[in-house]
């Protein structure tokens, strides 16, 4: 190492303790057994040299930096990134707002939307905060209801709700999100109430999906949908009732007997939007991004950051 790449790397040494790591000039100087005039000579020249490079942002400035270099790595357009409220439930409010302002920015008017915690955060905030001028004028679900007496899963009723907080029209799906079978899945496809909802998922101009992690314990369906394949291909993420690893890469099984939205025709929707949740990894956003399908995120700030770290 040369006498210049040693001056740096000293310099970035205390560079990362002062600016990185909180720690005071007068504890470097400690550390390093020099006087803590020295430091702050020290921290001046990180600077000039370039070693450090500090950016004064103005408030909403972050947000707009952080995408622009989400852009720059990944393929989506653009989104909406929020501050973290005083718990998760405060953040997941700011969450749903921020989904809603975007359609507004999109203009959407053929909606899809997804199941999970978060779309039944959305449900609510929607319910304290009334849309009606909302552009959206047609609203489908993307998978079917759930067997489960929990909101965030009844897609028809959030379906309903949603329609009419943003005065638009609801397209319901009457069919199981998960039946028994492979069999019956092909069985109920081939009903004039699939065909119907399959209609209106070809007119859709934005789909809202959850982006959610893959738990540590997969349910029972999940298992007899993919058995092993899941565990195989280390599976970090979910979005509606398909799963994906940390490359990009969704998960396929020919026993998959779910009921949602082909994945061809997902890929299609002009304004795929991925919506993340108070608690929403990083290993599950960069996989979900990775994957190529979304256009647009709607997530936290700090998530972004630490995406991009």
């Amino acid at each position: 190492m040369t006498q210049n790449q040693e001056k740096l790397r000293r310099l970035a040494h205390v560079a990362r303790r002062y600016y990185l790591e909180d720690w005071k000039q007068s504890e470097i100087a400690r550390e390093l057994g020099v006087s803590r005039p020295l430091i702050s000579r020290m921290l001046s020249e990180a600077r000039e040299l370039g070693v450090v490079k500090i950016t004064v942002c103005q408030p909403g400035e972050e947000s707009s930096l952080l995408l622009d270099q989400l852009r720059q790595t990944y393929s989506i357009r653009s989104g909406v990134l929020v501050e973290d409220g005083q718990d998760d439930e405060a953040t997941n409010q700011r969450l749903s707002q921020g989904a809603v302002e975007l359609l507004h920015q999109l203009g959407s008017r053929c909606l899809g939307v997804g199941w999970g915690h978060l779309i039944g955060q959305l449900v609510t905030w929607l319910e304290k905060n009334p849309q009606p001028n909302s552009s959206v004028t047609d609203i489908c679900p993307l998978v079917g209801n759930a067997s489960i007496p929990a909101r965030n899963y009844q897609s028809n009723e959030n379906v309903r709700l949603i329609a009419q907080q943003l005065g638009a029209s609801p397209h319901f799906l009457y069919l199981p999100a998960l039946p028994e079978s492979l069999e019956e899945k092909q069985l109920l496809c081939s009903t004039e109430i699939y065909r119907q909802i399959l209609h209106q998922w070809t007119k859709m101009d934005t789909a809202l999906v959850n982006i959610g992690n893959y738990p540590s314990s997969p349910d029972f369906a999940s298992l007899v949908r993919y058995g092993s394949l899941l565990q195989q291909e280390h599976t970090c993420g979910r979005l509606l009732v398909y799963y994906f690893n940390e490359a990009g890469k969704v998960i396929q099984s020919d026993q998959d007997f779910a009921i949602q939205i082909p994945l061809d025709i997902l890929s299609r929707c002009p304004n795929l939007i991925g919506v993340c949740s108070a608690n929403t990894s990083v290993r599950a956003l960069r996989g979900a991004l990775r994957s190529g399908l979304f256009s647009h995120i709607v997530a936290r700030a700090e998530l972004a950051k630490a995406l991009l770290a």
